[in-house]
């Protein structure tokens, strides 16, 4: 291990930044802060190949951001409750500093979620829905320090920007931490104490997929995403809950954040907004086929998959939005569509991905471009906004922070999250977890019914074997 406070090159300029040794999971890396409050760890998924690199890991932020509706509570050096739009509260906190995180992609800065109904911050939305979940729309830490785990160049850093001067006193402190043997701590074991049960039954969720065909049909809407909600009770460590989790399914956008308030658990394959030096991408998925365990069963969904014209239409229908999206706060003409229609298969799917990139305008930030864009459009439909009202007026419960997004926005003013979906939610004792599709005038009702049971494999899966567990099972 390199030590004291070293800048390798000029582009790593960082005011503090310390080697660490490199250790191929970084959840060892993790357990020796996962207890500490707004513990984060944002999970290249077990360096995912081809797709993820960095995992980040940070705690005990010097300030925090939580949004219930109206109201943004702001926790710093004294606390406030404001009525102002929470992005730009967010903005304020951060006072970007373009370059300041080097060659890494963050060294202090903004980790936390937004969730889906902070959309309601944004865009007028009707009640329906029931608001169940209980816990704020948005919760963000800002964080002096962060441990970046490049397992491409298989090295690690404490990387910090020294804004809070608790970072300077603490930080030979979080050296010794994250330099010392992995020390496994004993932990209550992570069971599902009941059975998993849906908002939807199959009847249920017929009559509402026979209620999105009629909109589309009307010239509503031309695509919704309508997704069941499957909940049951919980005891124990969500950590323990984690761990396994990315092993059944790894995931290059996977993120564990422990907040007072709830443990959000994510395995999302899908890259949301990412802007790196003004350079802006999306990764919309849109076309699903279960995994099938055998390399010419696979093969032969792969081709199905990339031949399906339904498919193609769903997914070609989100890139336009996510370009219109885009181009709110990207220079004119650089907003473009690089790759259209990539499969890219995972654990228990394979899915129809394209690419869409830009530059950010003159004057503008990747604050303007999540806020413009949010939430995703491949969660919602098109016409975004109408699709957004049948989602309210057709799941029985509101999503919370399913299908808002998870990630960092650096004090550099670079940013990377996710499309919080195969995301579980731990809270007052019970679990939630969401699977979703877009529904299109040619999709089949047994069809996108099962595709919900087929994205949510893995999430339910554990929490099978979580139950297994509690019973003495195998």
């Amino acid at each position: 291990m390199a030590s004291g406070r070293l800048v390798y090159n000029a582009r790593m300029a960082i005011p503090l930044l310390t080697e660490l040794p490199y250790r191929e999971d970084s959840a060892a890396l993790f357990e020796a802060v996962a207890d500490r409050p707004w513990a984060v760890f944002l999970d290249s998924g077990l360096h995912h190949p081809g797709q993820a690199r960095y995992d980040i890991i940070a705690a005990d932020p010097c300030a925090r951001l939580v949004t219930r509706g109206a109201l943004t509570e702001v926790h710093a050096e004294a606390s406030e409750l404001s009525r102002a739009d929470p992005f730009e509260l967010l903005r304020g906190r951060l006072g970007f500093e373009p370059g300041s995180a080097g060659d890494l992609p963050f060294a202090g800065g903004a980790i936390g979620y937004f969730g889906y109904d902070l959309a309601r911050r944004i865009e007028r939305l009707p009640q329906r829905a029931r608001a169940s979940e209980r816990i704020p729309d948005m919760a963000v830490g800002i964080y002096d320090w962060a441990v970046v785990v490049d397992h491409s160049e298989r090295r690690a850093w404490l990387a910090g920007q020294g804004r809070d001067p608790d970072t300077d006193r603490k930080w030979d402190a979080l050296v010794r931490l994250f330099s010392a043997p992995p020390v496994e701590r004993q932990r209550t074991p992570f069971r599902v104490t009941s059975a998993v049960t849906s908002n939807f039954t199959p009847l249920g969720y017929g009559h509402a997929f026979e209620r999105v065909l009629g909109y589309i049909r009307a010239g509503d809407c031309y695509q919704v995403n309508l997704a069941q909600r499957f909940i049951a009770q919980a005891s124990g460590d969500p950590w323990l809950a984690y761990q396994r989790l990315r092993l059944i399914n790894p995931a290059p956008y996977s993120a564990y954040f422990s907040t007072p308030y709830a443990q959000i658990l994510s395995a999302s394959p899908e890259r949301f907004l990412r802007v790196r030096d003004g350079a802006v991408e999306t990764k919309p998925i849109k076309g699903t086929r279960p995994r099938a365990g055998h390399a010419r069963l696979d093969a032969e969904r792969i081709a199905e998959l990339v031949a399906s014209e339904k498919d193609r239409a769903e997914n070609l229908m989100i890139v336009d939005l996510l370009r219109n999206d885009l181009s709110k706060n990207c220079a004119t003409g650089t907003v473009k569509v690089p790759k259209l229609f990539d499969v890219e298969s995972f654990a228990t799917v394979h899915h129809l991905v394209s690419t869409v990139t830009g530059s950010l305008r003159p004057g503008r930030d990747a604050i303007d471009l999540l806020r413009g864009a949010f939430p995703g459009g491949s969660i919602t439909g098109a016409p975004k906004l109408r699709a957004m009202q049948i989602i309210e007026e057709l799941e029985p419960h509101r999503r919370g922070v399913y299908c808002g997004a998870i990630g960092y926005i650096g004090h550099d003013g670079g940013m990377d999250t996710n499309i919080a979906i195969r995301t579980l939610v731990h809270s007052q004792g019970t679990v939630r977890l969401w699977a979703g599709g877009g529904i299109v005038a040619d999709s089949q009702r047994e069809a996108e019914y099962q595709e919900t049971f087929d994205k949510a494999a893995a999430l339910l899966s554990l929490l099978q074997q979580s139950a297994e567990s509690a019973s003495g099972g195998a």
